[in-house]
């Protein structure tokens, strides 16, 4: 059960009916010797009955008074009661006629017992003490029997309604008291790199979830003058870096013009030039991967006919593909329009394309292959190099890791397929690398999902 919601509703239920099955054995235990004291109490009364129908003379009779005396008694309350009169000394006794002369069971050191008595069931028996005889009276526990049974049942169908709406109540207040922080949850969903103003909101009542929402708004007010110290930085910083290197460009280029520098002071400047370039190129990636991890980049996702997009992109890459003496292919099926804007797909495929480029062999192919289908637009593009291990594969997106091969040419910041990743999860989809076709080579893979069908291309 992941839900709290779900949690708290199965707990209540739980208790609500436990406590309910402990109040009702409480209760059977409780009736049944409450029922049972009423059995105790009729046999006493009985044998008061008994006590004035036998006379203030009771001592002097004999079986045959005794019986006479008591028969109208015992008769009247056969249905009730089972009678038993023993004297053991003078031998005089007697028996109920209900008992057809059998014995009522006699349990040693005790005076009132249950019973059971073959052909009559269950007993309840009290011993009573009329000098000098043992008077004996029982009557059918079948009817508490019977009173608990239906207890039971009662108990049982009650229980299971408990159950039921206890169930039902859980389920009501834990909604209830879920309320706030579903509001909580709802709110930090929505609180983003772009939107870090919004804040929870907080209700009057001052209780533990109040002050959880008051914690969590001030870590957000934290979190939005962290991210503001962030931003300002990367500006800043990318423009106090970008002119002193702007600077540093400018007379390199000036010393160049002049041409009284030795050659291979002007050769070092050349590669002064280079470097140059190549540092103001990093720090524009790494401002775009910042912005795009903290999802600040918008994207105009425009449902677009990839065939139309991918024959425009193949004309530069069958020219860059010809500058490079390696050949360039493509093929793309399916008409289904994808969300997507193009000139973010369109540097990725160029990072992509010019890894590819970059390790593949002199007259290698680089093959694209698209194919979109009502869910998905998958798009591989495989070269014919020499291929990354698993180990590699798995690395291969992360920033400034390169694996170009010795002579390559390679002067990239081994940001390319980096920023190529942030892109593919801007537009919700997802990149990965597997060995190409034969196991030689390297294919690299992204899918843009479709989220609904957008109807076939024209």
């Amino acid at each position: 059960m992941r839900s709290i919601g779900t949690r708290l509703t199965f707990w209540y239920a739980l208790s609500a009916t436990i406590t309910m099955a402990i109040l009702f054995l409480a209760g059977y235990q409780l009736l049944e010797s409450r029922l049972i004291k009423g059995l105790d109490q009729l046999n006493e009364a009985e044998f008061r009955q008994l006590e004035v129908r036998l006379g203030p003379d009771y001592k002097r009779l004999n079986s045959q008074q005794m019986d006479d005396r008591i028969r109208e008694t015992s008769e009247s309350g056969a249905v009730l009661f089972y009678i038993a009169i023993d004297e053991p000394r003078t031998d005089v006794r007697f028996r109920s006629r209900n008992l057809h002369g059998r014995e009522i069971p006699d349990i040693k050191g005790q005076r009132a017992y249950s019973a059971a008595m073959p052909g009559l069931g269950e007993l309840r028996v009290d011993e009573f003490l009329l000098p000098p005889f043992d008077v004996t009276i029982a009557t059918s526990a079948l009817s508490v029997r019977d009173g608990m049974r239906e207890y039971l049942k009662v108990s049982a169908y009650l229980l299971a309604a408990m159950l039921v709406a206890s169930l039902g109540i859980g389920l009501g207040l834990s909604r209830l008291l879920l309320r706030p922080i579903r509001a909580i949850r709802e709110t930090a969903r929505r609180i983003g790199s772009d939107n870090l103003s919004e804040r929870i909101p907080v209700a009057d009542i001052e209780d533990e979830l109040t002050d959880l929402a008051k914690l969590l708004n001030r870590m957000f007010d934290r979190l939005e003058s962290a991210f503001d110290q962030i931003r300002r930085f990367s500006q800043e910083a990318s423009h106090e870096l970008k002119t002193p290197l702007s600077l540093i460009r400018l007379h390199a280029e000036q010393m160049l013009g002049d041409g009284d520098l030795p050659p291979a002071h002007a050769e070092a400047l050349l590669v002064q030039i280079e470097e140059l370039a190549r540092l103001n190129q990093i720090i524009d990636e790494m401002l775009f991967l910042s912005r795009a991890e903290a999802k600040a980049i918008p994207l105009d996702l425009q449902p677009r006919d990839p065939a139309r997009f991918l024959e425009t992109f193949a004309q530069d890459a069958q020219a860059l593909a010809e500058h490079g003496g390696r050949r360039f292919a493509w093929s793309h099926k399916g008409k289904i329009l994808v969300p997507f804007e193009d000139k973010w797909v369109r540097q990725v495929l160029l990072n992509v394309l010019t890894n590819a480029l970059n390790v593949s062999p002199q007259g290698g192919l680089v093959e694209l292959t698209s194919r979109a289908t009502p869910s998905v637009w998958r798009v591989s593009v495989e070269d014919e190099g020499p291929g990354l291990n698993p180990d590699q594969r798995s690395r291969i997106f992360e920033r400034f890791v390169r694996f170009a091969p010795a002579g390559a040419g390679d002067r990239g910041s081994g940001l390319g397929l980096t920023i190529s990743k942030s892109i593919i999860e801007l537009h919700g989809g997802r990149i990965r690398a597997e060995p190409a076709t034969g196991g030689r080579g390297l294919r690299i893979v992204f899918e843009i999902p479709v989220p609904a069908p957008l109807g076939l291309a024209a």
